[in-house]
């Protein structure tokens, strides 16, 4: 046990011991190295109905969520910018099909593309941003801080780092109710009292903070019986590097400096690589290199680069990024400063080494930072990408078995608590290294194939906090959260979280007694799925009766299980594809009577019953005729 760890045990038997006594108590989080600037008088109190710690784009749509019906929310973001990695390079996100874009994302993205128009023109090159899903950062900056500036009831501090978190303890037990955060902000320690906490940090640092259980690192095969998951438990996370964004237009191009720490032997045995002909190039899309520029490209004729997947030479360093997650702000200051000589390095040593072969470097030197991006910061994100952190230990651990198709069918398993979808498949770009940092291999690495699956709002929860929601940092094995990382996710997690506190706050509940069909029936409302339909898209007039019907079962069963699990429909670009085949309701196919009987059944399991002078012949008309039943039972937000 780390010793970060063990001085969290110790803290939450101290806070055991006062709650016990009905007292409540302040857990601190470890003291920052550069405390000696903040004076250390405590602020008088801000209060508001909910709390966002973490501005990233889960935390944007959790408080956008929040704060639409005139609930007063505050976002405190650590960093100088909101919009987390969308708005630090990490410009080409992941997902797989455009059926599968919903929510807060999918108005994100349509606010992005309206942007582009305007300025460039429909239709022009400067306008393609692959639907708004593919835009400089910026430009990502600037359409997050403008949701959040439509919503007056929404305040932004930047640059707020956590320092300690007062509890309550309620009712019998350990479950406790978090009353308030001290954080750092504008030089001064200030107290946030809230009704609704929120963590969308990447790391999970309010969680933690506040004695919330949580693991750091991979399962065993054996605890949830995962095919992916190692034999033997370790700490071992998912390799993080830098997202930069980087341009061959000369006018736009600036060369590599040679970072801190810098050593030129560092990188010697990259010569050998490419005299042996194992490395090809320094760019590639999407093998062969060392950086990897990801079609299509950004507007402006900008790429975002990543780490090249099963590369010999990676970007990501898992080996050292275990101590991260528990960090404090200077161990993860360091980790940052070494990934940034080992990225930043290695391309100012292939633009200006003498012993790079020419042909190699007059390569290298095609390509430079974006002189109108992260102008403040030397051209370079600010936050390094941290693919994984801590993960909350909450009410359900969403796992691999959780992304596996159901039993002979098309559609992954049904999830009743479905507040969120997820359109990709679990994903590691490794956690462990082995041989040289240049030329060896990572390990624990996978890729595997699955359809869309149900995201239940139990990750989100912990029994033992009251008005605690997790949307990033959310309650899934090592496995599990390889399938839920990516940014759409997120948002659509956050999002979820942000309603569910909004209920919570109207109806004076704790957030584990959030009536999930009612966050369900505000998610649908909003244009956000909680099950994959590939012809019934937001927007579309049967959408939310659709969704809902998805969330009673009802379009499970429709189509058998494919040839291959989680067959995909047609590629039509790099890792895009059509709509994934057996996920469509065709709401005017003609009844069956197999289907009638089964869908009759299912009704009547939720007490509910078409009467016969109403028989509907076709799937559109059944569901139609369903809603219309259940909506008038169904309380409404």
């Amino acid at each position: 046990m780390n010793t970060q760890r063990l001085l969290l045990c110790l803290l939450l038997v101290s806070a055991v011991s006062a709650f016990t006594r009905g007292e409540s108590q302040i857990l601190r989080a470890e003291d920052r190295p550069d405390d000696s600037r903040v004076d250390q008088r405590i602020e008088a109190g801000t209060r508001v109905d909910i709390v966002v710690y973490g501005g990233t784009p889960g935390g944007i749509a959790a408080a956008l969520a929040a704060g639409e019906q005139g609930q007063s929310v505050l976002l405190l973001e650590p960093y100088r910018r909101v919009g987390g990695l969308m708005t630090n390079g990490l410009s080409h996100t992941d997902f797989r099909t455009f059926e599968g874009l919903t929510g807060s994302f999918l108005d994100f993205s349509k606010r992005v593309q309206s942007y582009y128009n305007e300025k460039y023109g429909a239709g022009s090159e400067q306008a393609e941003c692959f639907r708004g899903t593919h835009a400089e950062p910026h430009v990502n900056q600037q359409i997050f801080e403008q949701m959040l500036g439509e919503l007056p009831k929404i305040r932004v501090w930047k640059e707020c780092r956590l320092r300690g978190v007062e509890l309550q303890r309620e009712g019998e037990g350990s479950v406790q109710a978090i009353t308030s955060l001290q954080v750092s902000h504008a030089r001064r320690v200030n107290r946030v009292e809230g009704r609704v906490f929120i963590d969308a940090s990447y790391e999970g640092d309010l969680l933690a903070t506040a004695g919330v259980p949580y693991r750091i690192g991979r399962e065993s095969r054996a605890e949830h019986g995962e095919s992916l998951a190692p034999e033997q438990a370790d700490g071992d996370v998912q390799g993080y590097n830098f997202r930069f964004v980087m341009t061959q237009v000369p006018e736009n191009r600036v060369l590599a400096s040679q970072p801190a720490g810098y050593t030129r032997e560092e990188f010697l045995p990259l010569l050998e690589l490419f005299a042996s002909k194992k490395l090809k190039s320094v760019f590639c899309a999407p093998s062969g290199g060392i950086y990897k520029y990801q079609p299509p490209r950004l507007p402006n004729n900008k790429y975002d680069i990543n780490d090249v997947s099963r590369g010999l030479v990676r970007l990501s360093l898992p080996q050292i990024n275990n101590d991260w997650p528990d960090g404090n702000d200077q161990t993860r200051r360091q980790l940052f400063q070494e990934h940034l000589r080992h990225q930043a390095g290695m391309l100012y040593f292939l633009q200006t080494d003498d012993e790079v072969p020419e042909q190699i470097r007059r390569e290298a030197l095609e390509w430079g930072f974006c002189k109108d991006e992260f102008v403040d910061d030397g051209h370079l994100p600010e936050q390094l990408y941290v693919r994984e952190g801590r993960r909350m230990t909450g009410t359900y651990v969403f796992t691999e078995q959780d992304t596996n198709h159901a039993e002979g069918d098309a559609r992954a398993i049904w999830q009743a608590n479905a507040i969120a979808m997820g359109d990709y498949g679990p994903n590691c770009h490794g956690t462990g290294h082995s041989g040289p940092k240049i030329g060896g291999q990572h390990e624990g690495e996978f890729y595997k194939r699955v359809s869309p699956y149900q995201i239940p709002y139990g990750v989100l929860t912990t029994p033992l906090r009251t008005n605690l929601l997790v949307p990033v940092a959310c309650s899934s094995s090592h496995v599990g959260f390889c399938a839920l990382r990516l940014e759409p996710i997120w948002m659509s997690l956050g999002e979820a979280a942000g309603l569910a506190a909004r209920l919570a706050v109207q109806r004076n509940l704790t957030v584990e007694r959030v009536p999930v069909p009612v966050l369900q029936q505000a998610l649908h409302a909003r244009g956000a799925a909680t099950i994959y339909v590939s012809d019934v898209l937001a927007g579309h007039p049967d959408f939310i009766a659709v969704q809902w019907w998805g969330s009673l079962g009802g379009l499970h069963g429709l189509s058998p299980m494919p040839a291959e699990p989680g067959q995909r429909g047609n590629n039509f670009f790099g890792q895009y594809y059509e709509a994934f085949p057996g996920h469509a309701v065709e709401l005017d196919l003609p009844l069956t009577p197999e289907l009638l009987a089964r869908w009759d059944g299912l009704l009547q399991q939720h007490s509910l019953e078409i009467p016969g002078s109403d028989r509907r012949k076709t799937r559109g008309e059944y569901i139609r005729a369903a809603h219309s039943l259940a909506v008038r039972r169904l309380p409404g937000e």
